[in-house]
């Protein structure tokens, strides 16, 4: 008899989550993903100014601030048909990779390494010996016994204390907990220098942003950064120089460390490659643009069908047509008026709560469709489009990701299949780490060397048009393929939709029935222990869930809890 497992709310995420499985035989049989709180910023959107859409945006969440002000500003620019200067390109390129490389950091350090290493059981390393196998592995300077010996005296603190602090809440001691005391040890110490490396990334944004997290200074139509040559207190190579300090920093941990334990950790789990694949049909957008226009990219996007690279169709431009009629959104399983699938542009926002129905609404989060089937968006689907397009950066970090794990796993081959799967998110994650690490500093010198062409502009001022308009904005977030889609009519907003990374992943069914990419993922997943379901949170950790974004707050009794003026 199968048995029900419920688990809300999902912890170490952001937003609000819930997780239901039915449990036969140690197997996942059935699975809902439902959000429980519901998104109504873009009904307080409705009547305002386009241009300042972007402030309200970004408080979708209070982690991917930055992704949702570029994005608001790219569907705007994209409904009044703007060219953008090269400068403010490159500048949001920057922010925008930046917050990338902190957001992967945190997310595999802080938010889900914990389901994979007991914490307590480094308690019972020998220090030596971690030092000796993170030295044989990487050459980070912090890897030695003294460090080793510092961390496990500090961990000890801890636990002589009764108190864990942030690890207290872990399943330690589950019997799914595969790592040796030693490979423990190391990750711990790697997770503490990480809480100082990801602060690297959020002072790059500030210097840029003027601050973190809710930059200020992006606009429609460019950037509001000045740039000079003299006075201190605009964008001066002083401050270029010192965003580049930063950039250093970061490329040593990336490289040497999260790069290395990825693949080193996931050894030791490699049934977990054939755990969690999910719809398997993959959606990722092109990014870093380099030209005025949004036509020249750094980073390739496309649409990939079953996990067949060969089914690879790129997504070019901003304003790309593919992309924009391919996009809709189901609400038959959402807590919505209405059970139409619509385009963004037509989309509606109107709630509908009605208890949790297995086979009815249960969730505030609707079903996207790309062409009417689901997909999933995030690092696993960036770097499946990017090999797929041919693009260097990923084929050469995937390489080595691969090679580490066949070192570590003694394994003669790894396929490529073996990242369709929970563990694989993990890996691809790292990649697109390394990638956007690479793209931080190309970004950064093309910045500088633009500015040295003489070109110092920054800002192109908006016209807008007669009549109605249309635009979206679409932005590679660090959980996936981010869109905004704007209606303007008399210099109002009509419409404002917003389809998220994790509206894509974290839907209920479609209005056909298709189970979202959490649901698909965790169908076969083992559960050893129906009490302690921590496979289920290593699948849904594997997106990255950022419920925030997807969802916000409604009170069916409206009861007013904050009363805010907007002048």
């Amino acid at each position: 008899m199968a048995t029900r497992i419920t688990v809300d709310p999902i912890t170490r995420i952001e937003g609000h989550l819930r997780i239901d499985v039915e449990v036969d035989e140690g197997r996942v049989t059935k699975a809902w993903s439902s959000g429980q709180m519901w998104r109504g910023i873009e009904k307080i959107l409705v009547g305002r100014d386009p241009l300042e859409a972007w402030t309200y945006t970004q408080r979708f969440c209070g982690v991917c601030t930055t992704v949702h002000a570029i994005t608001s500003v790219r569907a705007v620019e994209n409904a009044l048909g703007m060219e953008v200067p090269v400068n403010a390109q490159l500048i949001r390129n920057i922010i925008q990779t930046a917050h990338a490389i902190q957001d992967h950091i945190v997310h595999f350090y802080h938010l889900s390494a914990v389901d994979w290493v007991d914490v307590v059981s480094a308690l019972k390393a020998d220090p030596r010996k971690a030092a000796q196998l993170a030295e044989s592995l990487s050459d980070w300077s912090l890897n030695g016994v003294h460090e080793m010996t510092a961390v496990q005296n500090r961990l000890k603190k801890f636990v002589e204390s009764g108190q864990l602090g942030p690890f207290a809440t872990g399943f330690w001691g589950h019997p799914e907990m595969k790592l040796p005391p030693e490979v423990n040890l190391m990750a711990v110490a790697h997770y503490l220098q990480a809480l100082e490396v990801q602060n690297y990334c959020n002072k790059i944004v500030a210097i840029l942003g003027g601050k973190s997290p809710h930059i200020q200074n992006v606009a429609v139509g460019g950037v509001s950064n000045s740039i000079g040559h003299d006075a201190p207190s605009v964008l001066n190579m002083e401050r270029l120089m010192f965003v580049k300090g930063f950039i250093d920093k970061l490329e040593k941990f990336i490289h040497s460390v999260y790069m290395v334990d990825v693949p080193a950790v996931g050894a030791f789990y490699l049934d977990w490659t054939k755990v969690g694949g999910g719809v398997t049909n993959y959606l990722s957008v092109p990014d870093c643009p380099q030209d005025s226009k949004g036509t020249i990219f750094d980073l390739p996007g496309g649409y990939i069908k079953g996990g067949d690279l060969s089914t690879f169709k790129p997504i070019k431009t901003h304003g790309d047509k593919y992309f924009q009629d391919g996009v809709a959104e189901s609400s038959k399983h959402a807590w919505y008026h209405g059970d139409n699938t619509l385009h963004p542009w037509d989309g509606e926002t109107e709630p509908n709560y009605n208890d949790f129905n297995d086979d009815g609404q249960y969730s505030w989060i609707k079903a996207p469709t790309f062409y009417g089937e689901r997909a999933e968006v995030g690092p696993l689907a960036n770097v499946l489009v990017s090999v797929a397009a041919g693009h260097e950066p990923a084929k050469k970090h995937l390489n080595t990701a691969i090679n580490t794990l066949k070192t570590v796993g003694k394994l003669k081959e790894v396929p490529l299949e073996a990242l369709n799967s929970t563990i694989g998110r993990h890996a691809a994650r790292a990649v697109r780490c390394a990638v956007m690490m690479d793209t931080l500093k190309d970004q950064w010198h093309a910045l500088v060397n633009n500015i040295g062409t003489g070109d110092l502009d920054t800002f192109n001022a908006p016209v807008f048009p007669k009549g109605e308009v249309r635009g979206f904005g679409f932005h590679e977030a660090p959980r996936g393929a981010l869109s905004h889609w704007v209606v303007i009519e008399k210099k109002k907003i009509k419409n404002y939709q917003a389809v998220v990374p994790s509206t894509w992943n974290a839907g209920p069914r479609a209005e056909n029935g298709d189970p979202g990419p959490y649901e698909m993922s965790l169908l076969n997943n083992p559960v050893a222990d129906p009490e302690k379901p921590l496979e289920v949170l290593r699948t849904v950790h594997s997106f990255d869930p950022c419920i925030a974004c997807a969802i916000h707050m409604v009170d069916t009794e409206q009861k007013e809890i904050v009363k805010v003026k907007a002048l």
